[in-house]
């Protein structure tokens, strides 16, 4: 098999096939899978010169695909001179070095293709960090006795292993020598972020976290909204590093407004896992802002996709979830029939492109914020430091003003922290 790079300077001609296995249930249809796939691939700049989904009743154990799916697209790889197969599905090792063996080409499956286009994406050491993780435990995954070149025996004086050991638990030693190291890594990132959260905490700027399948437009509102410089274009996983702007609501509220990094279906479980530092921002969230694209085919089945992935982070239940809030994006693109059937359901609906029904979102916000937010009017000796330095870090002061040798202040806080405050000026 020739040498691959996904870095060739030149275009690299892919297929994309996706296997539907007729007795196993789908969220989305066959065709938006394919699409979806081939989306994937083009996110990476890839060359995507056929695509198929290829029907099976059966899996083979050996090559997933038949003995006549692969004889019939041999000669097309040869005749549009493809140098790399995507199965939008899981295969294992041995599926994949049978497939590379029989097509004689480059073959990875999904889980390989997204931890690509991560790979790429990534700015942040943080990304790079956590996209290595992901990629090291996809590799370790795939260290099986099988794999020809690694069932020779490491001779005698070798550095990391006794006399007998083999390749293959040298390979692990070493990939298992790396997750430790940058699962280190990840925790001083998580460290940091405990204590940037403390921070806010002290200087009480609620968090608003932005959720969404990717593609959804969470970029796009992003910028929209703070008029960040946020990549938003429409490729999936543009955005991979958690943003972070403030935002200023209609009543004057300080919030801070996160983007983070797209689900998608069959999100691999080494990436939920590795990314598990950033999306702490969502568990830490004040407000969870679901984004959906309703102007997709299948943006139910890629609610429940996402539904799925954030009860993975210990969000149980989060639809009922009072933080909760499910905004409906793309609106611009639906019809008036459309658009009156999704107002009647009582759901957020805007536009990021054009800015319809921003205000009434922001509203929202303010109004969800505001349930736990109370305006408090008192005044405190202009000599007591002590509170005063705490009524500043533990609330949004409004306004305050000097009468006597008095503080009069205005502040909106929250119900836990007015309670304090009452007990320290009485």
């Amino acid at each position: 098999m020739p040498t691959f790079e996904f870095n060739s300077p030149t275009p690299i001609k892919a297929a994309v096939i996706f296997p539907e296995i007729t007795d196993k249930y789908l969220n989305i249809s066959s065709e938006s899978r394919l699409k979806e796939a081939v989306g994937l691939a083009l996110a990476i700049n890839l060359d995507v010169v056929y695509q198929e989904i290829v029907r099976l009743r059966t899996i083979k154990p050996s090559t997933l695909l038949g003995q006549g799916v692969l004889e019939r697209i041999l000669p097309i790889i040869k005749d549009k001179e493809i140098s790399l197969l995507i199965v939008d599905s899981s295969l294992t090792p041995i599926q994949q070095r049978n497939l590379e063996k029989f097509l004689q080409i480059k073959v990875i499956d999904r889980t390989a293709l997204i931890l690509e286009i991560f790979g790429e994406r990534a700015q942040t050491n943080e990304g790079k960090l956590q996209v290595e993780l992901a990629h090291l435990s996809y590799q370790r995954s795939r260290l099986v006795r099988s794999w020809t070149h690694l069932e020779r025996q490491r001779g005698g004086a070798g550095f990391l292993g006794g006399p007998g050991e083999t390749q293959i638990e040298l390979d692990r030693r070493i990939i298992d020598d790396k997750i430790l190291r940058i699962k280190k890594d990840l925790e001083k990132v998580r460290q940091t972020r405990k204590i940037q959260r403390t921070s806010r905490q002290r200087v009480p700027y609620p968090v608003i976290a932005l959720v969404g399948y990717t593609n959804a437009g969470k970029s796009s509102l992003f910028n929209y909204l703070t008029t960040g410089d946020v990549l938003a274009k429409d490729m999936l996983f543009a955005t991979l590093d958690t943003t972070m702007r403030k935002l200023r609501l209609p009543s004057g509220r300080i919030v801070i407004l996160s983007d983070t990094v797209g689900f998608i279906s069959d999100l691999p479980h080494e990436l939920v896992m590795a990314f598990r530092a950033t999306l702490e921002e969502v568990l830490e969230a004040d407000i969870i802002v679901h984004v959906r694209d309703i102007s997709n085919p299948d943006t139910k089945e890629q609610c429940h996709d996402v539904i799925k992935v954030l009860e993975s982070l210990e969000l149980e239940n989060i639809t009922s979830d009072k933080r909760y809030i499910e905004l409906l994006n793309k609106v611009d693109l639906l019809s008036s029939e459309q658009k009156e059937n999704i107002s009647h359901n009582h759901n957020v609906a805007v536009s990021a492109l054009s800015g319809e029904g921003i205000n009434n979102f922001l509203n929202i916000l303010d109004e969800r914020l505001a349930a736990d937010y109370k305006v408090m009017q008192f005044s405190v000796s202009a000599t007591d430091g002590k509170t005063i330095s705490w009524i500043h870090s533990n609330s949004d002061v409004i306004s305050s003003r000097l009468e006597n040798d008095k503080i009069v202040f205005k502040i909106r806080i929250s119900n836990s922290s007015a309670s304090k405050l009452l007990h320290k000026i009485h």
